[in-house]
């Protein structure tokens, strides 16, 4: 029932801001129908895609050019197998009415969600596909209304499938991992519904056979689109390295910060739970309970990357007793005088555009602007109300409106900043001014214990609060240790050279020297 009482609340909420982006435009209808081997009526977001021909298996969005692709979508109910719906391309559609696509050679495919994940994850086994349909010489405007059957579920990746199975096989054979589901009583009363914790434990090399030996723990957690699976992936790349003795050897726990939401990034909040109180009063003392760590602030430690980067920058900010230090990499916006760019608390602050009109980028990819803030928002807004990057940010640092849905920060269809809003976030969520209100009472704790680490060329333009951030913690005398790497983007910062992930040997290392000062850890040579 959380999924189904979440989309009920954003679906009241949110679907007449998406649906206002865009003025009235001709009508250009894709029949979609439900196969007749479907075993029962199906509820959920109904998506067109619609692309110039190439030949492709699939017809889906491209990350880094989303205006490649024409999505428009309509919610279904009920729909029953062997029953069809009109989507309408100049409704609710990405990125403008489809009466205003030249004539030309496409391809369509439809997409039926029925878990409203797709802004979160892409298509998953539940959703229901298309083939792809050839739609050649055709005209939005004056050709036959394309018909496209929902007949089947999509294939899992083949690559990612059999990482994962092995993944699964090498940690049960080294007894080298343990899958986590704890449920919390703190976010079971606030969704009145049994709501776990759920984590990998990634033990180290030696770990079973030294049953007196404790270790330091460090507690991880992803960016935006990550699940459990890939928690065991990066948890096993990190036991490999381990194992290599390239990591000292420690305790992991891999976090799902993932929810029907999107992420809520371990923070406690109005619209997600708490969830920074379940991880640090309930789920932290059980595992030090039932597996052999430190259980001691300098012997937590904490790294995430992105949203995971956020979620590890707030937790060592708010329970600074709790946790020894925290390596952030490339962290969404700390300081919202630069949320991704924009400057949320200017007067007459708009997420799409400067005061002179020029757009706000939101993503680059060798200096070269690849998206726009706006781009990225009405796409979302398409594809769904739930589970995107920025309903997401309404969910943990929105206040609650009286449907019960968390208020948007911006307007969907123009992109003005709401300020009440906004003041909601700078009070609880803007992590310079936490640090700045409270550094009387967490000085002493906080002081040393801030690591961030982010390229000059991240994607997302995450550098640009980071220096922010690192100047008022210098302001406070907070001893801040940030690094920007040359020339490093999002996706590519912890690698090193040809070795992926080499950055978690530095930060393992630091983290050790924390927790162990002055003990050698690595294997003779």
């Amino acid at each position: 029932m959380l999924r189904r009482i979440g989309l009920h609340l954003a679906l009241a909420a949110v679907p007449a801001l998406a649906q206002t982006a865009q003025p009235a435009a001709p009508h250009v209808f894709f029949r979609v129908s439900l196969s007749s081997a479907a075993p029962k009526p199906l509820d959920g977001r109904v998506l067109v895609f619609v692309k110039l021909g190439s030949g492709d298996k699939e017809v889906n969005t491209e990350e880094f050019a989303p205006e490649a692709t024409w999505v428009a979508a309509r919610e279904v109910h009920d729909l029953a197998p062997g029953a069809s719906v009109e989507v309408d391309g100049g409704d609710l559609a990405f990125p403008a009415s489809f009466a205003t696509m030249p004539s030309g050679a496409y391809e369509a495919q439809a997409v039926l969600d029925p878990n409203h994940t797709y802004n979160y994850s892409g298509r998953g086994p539940d959703d229901w596909i298309s083939s792809v349909v050839a739609l050649s010489g055709w005209s939005p405007m004056s050709g036959p209304e394309p018909v496209l059957t929902l007949d089947r579920n999509p294939t899992p990746d083949p690559l990612r499938t059999a990482a994962l199975e092995t993944a699964k096989v090498k940690a049960a054979q080294s007894s080298a991992a343990e899958q986590i589901g704890f449920e919390s009583p703190a976010l079971t009363s606030f969704w009145g519904k049994p709501t776990r914790i759920k984590a990998w434990i990634i033990l180290p090399p030696g770990y079973t056979d030294h049953p007196k030996e404790r270790y330091p723990t460090a507690y991880w957690t992803f960016g935006f689109g990550g699940n459990l699976d890939s928690a065991l992936l990066s948890g096993m790349s990190i036991r490999k390295r381990m194992d290599a003795g390239t990591m000292p050897p420690m305790i992991w726990v891999m976090l799902d910060e993932s929810c029907p939401q999107g992420t809520h990034e371990f923070a406690d909040s109005v619209n997600d739970g708490p969830w920074g109180t379940a991880l640090t009063t309930e789920f932290i003392p059980w595992l030090e309970q039932h597996y052999r760590m430190d259980a001691k602030a300098t012997g937590r430690l904490l790294n995430g990357h992105s949203s995971g980067g956020w979620a590890t920058l707030q937790l060592q900010i708010n329970y600074p007793q709790i946790f020894g230090g925290t390596w952030s990499t490339s962290p969404d916006p700390s300081d919202f005088h630069d949320f991704t760019g924009p400057d949320l608390y200017a007067v007459g602050a708009n997420v799409y555009h400067r005061a002179d009109r020029t757009p706000y980028p939101i993503m680059r990819d060798q200096g070269k602007v690849i998206a726009t803030l706006e781009e990225f928002a009405r796409l979302e807004a398409v594809l769904g109300p739930w589970g995107g990057q920025m309903s997401s940010f309404d969910w943990v640092f929105s206040p609650r409106s009286p449907s019960g849905a968390p208020v948007p920060m911006f307007d969907r269809a123009t992109g003005a900043v709401d300020p009440i809003v906004v003041q909601y976030w700078h009070d609880h969520y803007d992590l310079a001014n936490v640090v700045e209100t409270t550094w009387a009472q967490r000085g002493t704790l906080l002081k040393g214990r801030i690591h961030l680490i982010v390229g000059t060329a991240d994607t997302f333009y995450l550098d640009g609060a980071a220096h922010l951030f690192e100047a008022r913690l210098a302001k406070l005398g907070a001893d801040p240790h940030f690094n920007y790497l040359p020339g490093k983007a999002h996706f590519d910062l912890y690698n090193v050279g040809e070795n992926r992930g080499a950055l978690f040997d530095q930060i393992g290392t630091e983290m050790y020297s924390v927790a162990r000062p002055g003990v050698e850890w690595r294997k003779p040579k």
